[in-house]
């Protein structure tokens, strides 16, 4: 590929000028300090991709509050000044290289694997997740059965999503990303068979989608219409890679209007397999990234697979979404970017990057052993 492909050409999402349309996504690291405090290697490792010439960087996802949102040991957080301050020196870090950074929040709900707050887990319903847990991030055997969630415990929940969003403003972020995908608490929420409640929270789609909203509503209200608020939504979970929402088409109408109601900048769907553009279809034929964009008119990102620089110009052509997200792809090339602009081979992912944890100590010992072996 050359300076054509349609990934180079700048946006605007949710009020920030990106210089081209590739994104990093949002990948876990477990590399935080005990207390959830980034590190200077954490520093290092996001402005390889803002040197590289990515047009926006989305975090990790980070803790929210002190009780039951951490999923990891060593997942960075974003609940004291200290973690701040951090998280400070890495948007500077971003912006000096002149690359946009989001901050992305997560509340890991029942299926949490490392909490140094709190031994138990609370979900939706006392329902065990299926699957077991995942040794690339510390865990291993069956995720134990979370507690209910009470009124109490998910007023707690928004509370810490709204204090960590005014956080991620005051240390320099451009946005936050609302994580409400892939498993975790908010997705457990919208996904019937681990939301079994009879409350106002369960039931019927646009039931179960309101504790997402409720978050979204309540961190625009407290930062502003100005400031950049992304949910990342999906219908496969690190948990569940074949689920797909029920009412297909139908309940991603009300699901995306629903969140635009509420006050989200952008919507990022994320993986529905390699084989992108067959695997996201809907009812009648259309992607779910491209009914996100005709229900809410809103900028949409895409992730999964977009490492593939046929696809991702597809992708993108073809008006399926606005922004590609690229996760492993960008592990194995941190200039993505410049590789595609320059017509340059990108190199291919080695999963021993994460091997035998997913940590940035790991993936520098792997490439040190890779150069001996050059």
């Amino acid at each position: 590929m050359s300076a054509s492909h349609p990934a180079l050409l700048p946006t605007r999402i949710g009020g920030i000028d990106l210089p081209n349309r590739l994104a990093v996504a949002p990948m876990t690291r477990v590399s935080a300090a005990p207390d959830g405090t980034p590190t200077a290697e954490m520093a290092d490792y996001y402005a390889r991709f803002a040197d590289g010439g990515f047009g926006l960087l989305i975090t990790e996802g980070t803790y929210t509050d002190t009780v039951y949102s951490q999923g990891y040991l060593n997942q960075p957080g974003i609940v004291t000044e200290r973690h701040a301050a951090a998280w400070r020196q890495i948007a500077d870090r971003a912006h000096a290289a002149g690359a946009p950074i989001v901050l992305q929040l997560m509340h890991a709900g029942a299926l949490s694997q490392g909490n140094r707050y709190r031994s138990e887990t609370a979900g939706p319903s006392a329902v065990p997740p299926i699957g077991e847990k995942m040794p690339e991030y510390g865990g291993h055997g069956p995720w134990p059965t979370p507690r209910a969630m009470t009124a109490h415990d998910i007023a707690v929940a928004v509370r810490g999503f709204v204090a960590s969003a005014a956080r991620a403003r005051a240390a320099g972020f451009d946005g936050v990303e609302v994580h409400a995908a892939n498993g975790y608490l908010l997705d457990q929420f919208l996904t019937d068979y681990t939301n079994r409640r009879d409350d106002s929270y369960g039931g019927p789609v646009a039931n179960r989608v309101r504790l997402t909203v409720e978050v979204v509503s309540a961190i625009r209200r407290e930062v502003g219409e100005d400031f950049c608020i992304g949910v990342r939504l999906s219908q496969t979970k690190v948990n569940d890679f074949a689920h797909r929402w029920p009412g297909g088409a139908h309940d991603a109408r009300i699901i995306f209007a629903a969140l635009t109601a509420a006050g989200a900048s952008y919507l990022h769907i994320a993986s529905e397999g390699r084989d992108w553009i067959e695997t996201a279809r809907l009812d009648g034929g259309v992607t779910i990234t491209g009914l996100a964009r005709q229900v809410t008119g809103l900028p949409v990102i895409v992730n999964g697979g977009m490492h593939d620089v046929a696809q991702a110009a597809q992708v993108l052509s073809d008006g399926h979404a606005d922004v590609v997200s690229v996760a492993r792809g960008a592990l194995a090339n941190p200039d993505l970017p410049r590789r595609v602009a320059e017509g340059l081979p990108l190199e291919r992912f080695d999963h021993m990057m994460l091997q035998p944890m997913a940590t940035l100590g790991n993936a520098r010992l792997w490439r040190q052993a890779a150069e001996a072996v050059v």
